[in-house]
């Protein structure tokens, strides 16, 4: 791999969706990108909130860019954003959200637009320009 890539890459992109289907595409386009280093997948809400509070026992797999799903069962994306914006500032680090749903509920882009904790909102599926979009937009990659 060369510099130039290694250069773009962050160092770890968290996945939160239940559709394991979803989850094998979108780490397949950050694989073929090269985005980052680590990829964690979470199938729950929960899950995720656990794993980002072990931070000390995840070393360098702390994510830096998480992809949400809104529609879960149990905790939904929006709780999950929610429990996110109470826990310790030092867990947060860069950790850029991105809520990637299906939905495309005025509603719910509205909604996406009044959390604090939330960085951006895209439509599913993950593609290399809209990984790339964000990359640039969150992480200054040109």
């Amino acid at each position: 791999m060369s510099n130039e890539v290694m250069n773009r890459q962050i160092n770890c992109i968290m996945l939160v969706d239940d559709n394991k289907i979803d989850n094998f595409f979108h780490e397949r386009v950050i694989r073929k990108n090269h985005a980052a280093k680590h990829i964690v997948i979470k199938e729950t809400a929960e899950e995720a909130l656990d794993y980002i509070k072990q931070k000390d026992q995840n070393g360098d797999r702390h994510p830096d860019l998480i992809f949400l799903d809104i529609n879960m069962p149990g905790m939904n994306g929006w709780e999950f954003l929610e429990e996110y914006s109470e826990l310790d500032e030092s867990l947060h680090c860069k950790m850029i959200v991105v809520m990637l749903t299906t939905s495309e509920n005025p509603d719910d882009i509205e909604k996406a637009k009044s959390r604090g904790a939330l960085s951006a909102f895209r439509t599913k599926p993950l593609t290399g320009e809209m990984l790339e979009e964000v990359l640039e937009r969150f992480f200054n990659f040109h």
